[in-house]
């Protein structure tokens, strides 16, 4: 799963309110739309953006600790905001999300500058923490909720190009995989009510937004029940492409163990539920997988990505992959190496193992790889997947993709760039197009990371 860091930004708004608020995320997708929803209940209460950190009344992180070096970017930022409190004392500094959730009490104890910690169940309470701490006293809420889904609150979007949006349709995980902490700090699998699904769909492309996001830590896992019916995730991924051709359908992240051929056809079916899915494998040997508990073998991930291959072939998949995770073998390493290539994968997110803490691998394995090879397997997988990546970019040289216009190119005010429905980033010419409109391009030339064409036409 991608991580990355990102402000906080509200609507302009003309009234005076008395604190500004500054928020970052760190993390993955969940975190940006959980910091969307402290800021649907941060406008509830009178707060408004701060432009930058030192004009702010209060500071929140949303953290994430599914790595160590995810946390350690966090400690060097609050060693930064020690500086900026020690200069304005009525600085109020927050911890919100799974760093919050891990730590707790001791948080507090180890950053003597933090006066709020508040776990990704707890952000309803935010108003009456931020009361305690205005009377001088530091304040917490991790508890975790079975019921807690932010259902009946409708976000902040806070992509910044009002065209694409992330909706949250379900919080927590029950997998338990080995060297993950996302169920000791996000709780139990519950799922939102599927109404409250399509209201949010129906309200963003009403407000011009032309693709959203489905997010669930496993999407594939979604399922509601009320009076004697139900509906899992096909049931409702089907619902939500049917509310407007128009709207864009992405879903993330998908579990290999529970990709099912019904999820394959409703995606077949609808042209706007975009051709890409992220399927994270983590390892390509057995051995590995079992220790991981990941509930899959090196077969069973194989013949799910033959499924996509037959359902939908046109389909892109990307993949996770854990270099050096726990007894892991030079056997081992070259079996994820040819999974790969034979896989074929469009891009990968890829990580060294690191061990996190309370997990079941830091209970029952030691961490016994040494750095260097780490180090050296990862620099392996990374480099044949610029390999692949880049054979994948040339394979769709000379094709024609529409393209969702998603704003200016980084590199030049002269060309827009978007993505396919396969989730790669294409580079055009502006001409007369502009954000959000769909557009037609004709590959031309490419990196490992974009396509770059020309526009022929607007849908």
């Amino acid at each position: 799963m991608k991580f990355f860091k990102i402000q906080l930004h509200f609507p302009d708004f003309t009234v005076d309110r008395k604190k500004k608020v500054y928020i970052e995320t760190y993390g993955c997708q969940m975190n940006f739309s959980d910091s969307e929803i402290v800021g649907s209940i941060l406008l509830e209460n009178d707060y408004l953006p701060a432009a930058d950190m030192k004009s702010a009344d209060l500071i929140l992180m949303n953290t994430c600790s599914i790595r160590d070096n995810a946390e350690q970017r966090v400690r060097k930022r609050l060693n930064e905001l020690h500086s900026l409190k020690r200069k304005n004392p009525s600085l109020v500094i927050g911890i919100l999300g799974c760093m919050a959730e891990r730590l707790k009490e001791k948080l507090l104890e180890e950053e003597k500058h933090i006066d709020l910690i508040v776990g990704p169940d707890g952000y309803r309470s935010l108003p009456r923490l931020l009361e305690q701490v205005e009377s001088g006293q530091k304040a917490i809420n991790t508890l975790l909720s079975a019921d807690e889904t932010y259902a009946d609150i409708n976000p902040v979007k806070l992509s910044g190009n009002g065209i694409t949006a992330f909706i949250s349709i379900m919080r927590g995980c029950e997998n338990f995989c080995a060297y993950c902490v996302v169920p000791y700090t996000r709780g139990k699998e519950r799922s939102r009510n599927p109404k409250s699904i399509v209201d949010e769909v129906e309200l963003l492309y009403e407000q011009g937004f032309r693709e959203i996001t489905l997010l669930g830590q496993n999407v594939n896992s979604y399922s509601w029940g009320e009076n004697g019916s139900s509906i899992d995730f096909p049931r409702l991924l089907d619902q939500v492409a049917g509310i407007n051709s128009n709207m864009r359908i992405r879903f993330a992240t998908s579990h290999p163990k529970d990709l099912s051929d019904d999820l394959l056809n409703v995606i077949a079916n609808h042209e706007n539920i975009c051709k890409a899915i992220h399927l994270p494998v983590q390892s390509g040997s057995s051995r590995m997988l079992n220790l991981m508990n990941r509930g899959y073998s090196r077969e069973w991930y194989v013949q799910r990505i033959e499924a996509i291959r037959k359902y939908l072939p046109e389909c892109a998949i990307s993949t996770d992959i854990i270099a050096g995770f726990c007894s892991e073998t030079e056997e081992d390493h070259q079996e994820t190496l040819s999974l790969m290539r034979w896989a074929a994968f469009d891009y990968a997110f890829m990580f060294k193992y690191s061990e996190r803490p309370n997990t079941i691998a830091a209970k029952k394995f030691p961490d016994d790889v040494p750095e260097v090879l780490k180090s050296r397997r990862l620099d392996e997988i990374i480099d044949l997947q610029q390999e692949l990546s880049f054979q994948s970019n040339k394979n769709d040289i000379g094709k024609l993709f529409t393209v969702l216009a998603e704003g200016v190119s980084k590199r030049s005010d002269n060309q827009l760039f978007g993505r396919n429905s396969q989730n790669k980033v294409v580079v055009f010419d502006k001409e007369i197009f502009k954000r959000g409109d769909y557009v037609v391009v004709k590959i031309g030339s490419c990196s490992a990371a974009t396509l770059k064409g020309k526009a022929i036409g607007d849908e």
